[in-house]
Parts: structure tokens; sequence; C-alpha cells
């Protein structure tokens, strides 16, 4: 069976578990770590979305007692899942109602289904960090290059309809990937705050975990 569920580093007792839910994605970003390796800690990520949820709580069996925070975020856009989110959503909150549970997002949802998804997952999801990238809708779209229209404004609509929500948001850039393109960090973190979001800036590791 492939990965669904992980931790980092191989860890016996994780307190974070992430779960794989799917490779699509709207962005096919430059720094992407799926276009570097075919894994994470030596667990294969790429699958054909073939599951059920009874695969995801087999494989979240194996964490359960250490578990502590669940973070849905693999080589895909989580929310391309998203009616399978809601499910497991729904049975940790029936299940392990002290787990908090996160997502990391492009933040394309709310384009992608042409409704509010923040407000359908408020109750269900305690966090999101939303992948920012860029101070500017033209660097956006070169960084990560996304299949959607206006895919910049979508996800900074998407941030406030998170935060509209009650959920908690940070924004997050990746940087140091190339010496071609130029994040402005500062005016990253001011669009982050202006959003009452944290804001995280992310070095790139190369060849990931």
């Amino acid at each position: 069976m492939y990965t669904l569920v992980y931790s980092i580093n191989n860890e016996s007792e994780p307190k974070t578990v992430y779960i794989n839910l799917t490779n699509a994605c709207t962005n096919k970003c430059i720094f992407c770590l799926r276009d570097q390796k075919d894994d994470v800690c030596g667990r294969e990520m790429w699958h054909d979305d073939n599951y059920t949820l009874d695969d995801i709580i087999v494989q979240f069996k194996q964490f359960e007692k250490s578990a502590k925070e669940v973070v849905f975020c693999g080589y895909g856009e989580p929310f391309l899942k998203k009616d399978m989110m809601k499910s497991f959503c729904e049975y940790l909150r029936k299940n392990y109602p002290n787990i908090k549970i996160r997502v990391n997002t492009n933040g394309h949802a709310n384009a992608i289904y042409d409704y509010n998804v923040a407000e359908e997952f408020k109750e269900l999801i305690d966090s999101v960090s939303i992948s920012l990238n860029a101070d500017n809708s033209i660097l956006y779209d070169e960084i990560c290059k996304p299949s959607i229209n206006n895919g910049y404004e979508a996800m900074l609509n998407f941030t406030k309809a998170c935060k509209d929500a009650g959920m908690q948001v940070s924004m997050s850039v990746v940087s140091g990937f190339d010496n071609i393109h130029k994040i402005n960090i500062e005016k990253c973190e001011k669009i982050a705050k202006s959003f009452g979001a944290k804001f995280r800036n992310r070095e790139f590791i190369k060849n990931g975990y």
C-alpha cells in the first residue's frame, strides 16, 4: 500500500502526523520537492488516488497514541480531495477530539469549487498554512505556475475567507531555491500581517527530508 499517512524523519512516536491525500495540484511550483525525489524519509509519496477512508484510518492507527496534530500535506493540494479530507476530519473530531487539524494549501480551494470552502470546514480545521510565495501576481505566476486563472488573487481571497471562518492562518514563502527569482520577504510579511496571519519564511531544503 502506498503512503497515505506518514511522519517526518521516521519518528516512532511522532506528535505531528501528515496525510498525503493526492498528487494532483493546481500549481507546479519550480521549487517543489516532488520534482526532485519520489519519497519523504523513504516513504513513497506517489499514488493514484485509488483508496478509501478506511485505508487512511488503517495507516493512521500506527500513530494514534502519539499524534497531537494531523496535517494534510503531501505531494499535492489537499483540497482537491475535499470530500475525503472532510470525511477524515469528521472521523478525527469524533474519535480524537484533542488532536489539532491543519491543512497546508496553495489557497485555490474557493476558486476550484466556486463557493466558500473555508466556511464549510470552519468546524473541522483548526488552522491553515497558505503558500504565499510572492508579493505580486507576476512573480507568483513565474514561481508557482498556476493552472487556474488569477491564482494569486484566488489565494489571497481564500486567506481572507479562512480568517473570516475563525481559523488560525499563517502564510509562507520558500526562499533561496535559485538566484533568479528575488522574493521580497519584507513585503510578503506585510501582506501576511495585513490579513492578520502569521508569516513564515521557509528556507529551501535541497533534496527535502
